[in-house]
Order: C-alpha cells, then sequence, then structure tokens
C-alpha cells in the first residue's frame, strides 16, 4: 500500500470522527501544487543523463510550506504527495506555523560521484526556485540527502535571489545552521518516549528498546535512550543488525557504524535479520527506517507493547487495526519523529532574525514543543476513547481547517 493511501485512510478515519463537512475535506486533501521536471547532467564520463525531479506543496494555510527531500529510485509524485500530506500534519499536530511539502529526484545516490551529486542538486534548484523561498517552500534534509546538499541549494537559491539562508533547514554550522539539529528527530522522540511511558507506569531506565534502522534517527535515538539508563537490546541497519537481551554497549556501535562498519558486522550479540527484529521481545519497538514495515502478518508478530514510529508511514492501515485490537500503544509517526521539523522551524526562525541561539536553548524549545503536543494528544485520546493516531489527526486536521476556513477559502 503506497503512502499516500495510507495518510488518505488516517485522514478519513478522523474526519469521520469528527464529522468534518465533505466540502473542508476536499479543500485539506488535495495538494496545492504538484511540480515535475527533467534536470539533465554531464556525468564525469561525459556521458548526458536525464533525472526526474519532484516537489508536491500540500497546504499553505498555516504558513510557508516544510518539507524534506529525499535522493532514491523510489521517489515519485504519489510518493512525494503522501509524504507532504503527513508534512502538513506533522507540522500542525506540534503547532508550528507551517504547512506540508515534500519531494525529491529519483535517481540512486551511490551510482553517482560527488560532483554529480552537486550538478544535480543545482540543476534541481534552477528548475524549482521559483516555487521556494523562505517565505513559500522550505526544504530539508531527507533520506540520502544531508548537510552538504542542503549547503548547495543555499548556494544555488542564493545565486539567483541574493543571499537566502532562510532557503533551507538542515545546513552546515558553519553556513547559518542550527545546533542540534542533526540529533533533533532521535532525541524529539526520547522526550515522547519518557512521557508515553510514564503514562504507561514505566520508564526509560526500566524498559527495554528494539530499533529497525541506524542511520541520522536511529543511531541518535539509542545513543539518547542509552544514555538515559535504556536498555537497547536490538538495532539493524540496512544489510542486518544486532540483538542481545542484556543490551548492546551503544556508544561503540554508534561510532562503528559512523565510520562506516556494517551494524551486522559489530562484534557483540547475536545477528538479527530486519524482519526477526520487528518480532523480538522488547517494551518498545521502533521503526526508523523506510515506510510499510508493518503489514497485517508481522503486526501480529511483534511482542512488544509500544511502538514509535521515527520513521514516516512505517504501519499500514491493517497493521494499525491489528495494533489497536491487541492493545499495542503506537505513537504516529505525526508525532513521534516531528523533532526534526521542529528544530527546522527554530533554525528558520534564527536566520530570518540572524540570531544564533545555543544548544541549551534549541534543546529546551524542542523538549518544551515534543511534550506539549504528547499532552494534548494523549490527553484527546483519552477522554474520547480514541487511538493517538486518530487523536493526533484530529487536533492536526481542525488546526489547519480552522486556518482555511478563516482565510475565506
Amino acid at each position: 500500500m503506497s503512502i499516500l493511501t495510507s495518510a488518505q485512510h488516517y485522514f478519513d478515519r478522523a474526519a469521520e470522527v469528527m464529522g468534518l463537512d465533505e466540502r473542508i475535506r476536499a479543500v485539506l486533501v488535495n495538494p496545492e501544487r504538484e511540480v515535475k521536471v527533467n534536470l539533465t547532467i554531464q556525468r564525469d564520463s561525459g556521458q548526458l543523463a536525464t533525472f526526474t525531479g519532484y516537489r508536491v506543496q500540500h497546504n499553505s494555510a498555516r504558513g510557508p510550506m516544510k518539507g524534506g527531500l529525499r535522493y532514491h529510485p523510489s521517489v515519485d509524485m504519489e510518493d512525494a504527495a503522501g509524504l507532504a500530506s503527513l508534512m502538513t500534519w506533522k507540522t500542525a499536530v506540534v503547532d508550528l506555523p507551517y504547512g506540508g511539502a515534500k519531494g525529491g529526484i529519483c535517481c540512486d545516490p551511490t551510482t553517482l560521484s560527488p560532483g554529480e551529486l552537486e550538478r544535480l542538486t543545482r540543476k534541481f534548484v534552477q528548475k524549482i526556485h521559483d516555487v521556494i523561498g523562505p517565505q513559500l517552500d522550505i526544504p530539508a534534509p531527507d533520506v540520502n540527502t544531508n548537510a552538504e546538499v542542503m549547503a548547495w541549494i543555499m548556494s544555488e537559491y542564493s545565486r539567483i535571489h541574493g543571499f537566502s539562508p532562510a532557503v533551507v533547514t538542515g545546513k552546515p554550522l558553519e553556513l547559518h545552521g542550527s545546533p542540534g539539529r542533526e540529533e533533533a528527530t532521535g532525541l524529539g522522540a526520547v522526550y515522547i518516549i519518557e512521557d508515553a511511558l510514564q503514562d504507561a507506569g514505566r520508564s526509560i531506565q526500566d524498559s527495554s528498546f528494539a530499533i529497525q534502522g541506524f542511520g541520522n534517527v536511529g543511531s541518535h535515538l539509542a545513543r539518547c535512550l542509552h544514555d538515559r539508563g535504556g536498555r537497547v537490546v536490538a538495532v539493524s541497519g540496512s544489510r542486518g543488525g544486532r540483538a542481545d537481551p542484556a543490551g548492546l554497549d551503544v556508544p561503540p556501535l554508534v561510532e562503528y557504524a559512523r565510520r562506516g562498519g556494517r551494524v551486522a558486522d559489530f562484534p557483540g550479540g547475536r545477528p538479527v535479520s530486519n524482519q526477526e527484529l520487528l518480532a523480538i521481545q522488547c517494551d518498545v519497538l521502533v521503526p526508523a527506517a523506510l515506510e510499510d514495515v508493518f503489514d497485517a502478518a508481522s503486526a501480529r508478530t511483534v511482542e512488544a507493547s509500544m511502538i514509535v514510529e521515527a520513521a514516516n508511514g512505517p504501519t499500514t492501515p491493517e497493521a494499525d487495526e491489528a495494533f489497536v485490537a491487541r492493545g499495542v500503544t503506537v505513537i504516529p509517526d505525526i508525532l513521534a519523529n516531528a523533532g526534526g521539523v521542529t528544530v527546522s522551524y527554530l533554525e528558520w526562525v534564527q536566520n530570518l532574525q540572524h540570531v544564533t541561539w545555543t544548544l541549551e536553548q534549541v534543546h529546551a524549545h524542542l523538549r518544551q514543543t515534543m511534550k506539549a503536543a504528547y499532552r494534548a494528544v494523549a490527553d484527546l485520546a483519552q477522554e474520547r476513547g480514541l487511538d493517538l493516531r486518530t487523536a493526533a489527526y484530529i487536533i492536526a486536521i481542525g488546526r489547519v481547517g480552522r486556518a482555511a476556513v478563516l482565510q475565506g477559502v
């Protein structure tokens, strides 16, 4: 099932509970703009190669649109549209003055040299520069993009429009990035986990965790949990992982992965596949990779009592229904992984005001935002007898819908 179909399903479920008028539904569901561009560059060999770039801008009722750029062979318009809608609800549920957007380039970055990636990125900016900008649409890193790619985007956009550091977030610190951006998604999820476990009568110190995906989000999440006394019993990368019921030695594992080592080859524990990790015995299971990790069959094998969606769209509607029926608590993606966009917002604010905040200030803002959002969602869920995903969507849809109506749409 596509992420667009899943997002639409969750929207419809919340809209039914809200009794949302069909006309408002139509306004909130359909993207405002879809952009598709052909990108031709010269390869290092001298040959020409053409790629396709996408940008879907879903909703601007609450402010400029915000969302990542991913470089991956799976990127297409439908994928971008689904992720863009998730960004609309994500920014609304944590009450940021943003709408949602998403996009990227359909390519395999592992087959491109750094020079080719830079030329491809700059060509993309040349094609879409008139529909992005600090007050229009602010891209950010996503799958296979990073601070260096954001620096290229800022550079090319500024070449056309003049100095514009606020056109993207997730930039290097030396180019007006924000301290705390790298660990923001993982740390934001930890703040959510703290409060969700407290509501369940537990704490990080007496809980065990398994994390599927050990990129930027998963590695920072594992380190933050370990630093707070949590027992990380399993982690996996794209080619397998390691598990140890006594707890993995996280700091050297993070360093090992940072230096390019495969998680599956780390000494200690036993080997575990990505699929096996989903069924491992633990208290909290964290999907932190790509979408559609859980289907109806895999949902029945999950042993964890809580799932925290650090990835976008990891749970299909069929799996979600199974989790609800089994009493598994699911912290939805639009809440759990909103730490990244929260610190992106803080970077944007600093750029617009030409100021720099300390790491302590950024972490304090992030903590306050994530915990306030979780409390609002959890309280609504308890008050109305809802699962957390439906409650999160109701809050987000309500905020976006009211903004649209108040503007006379």
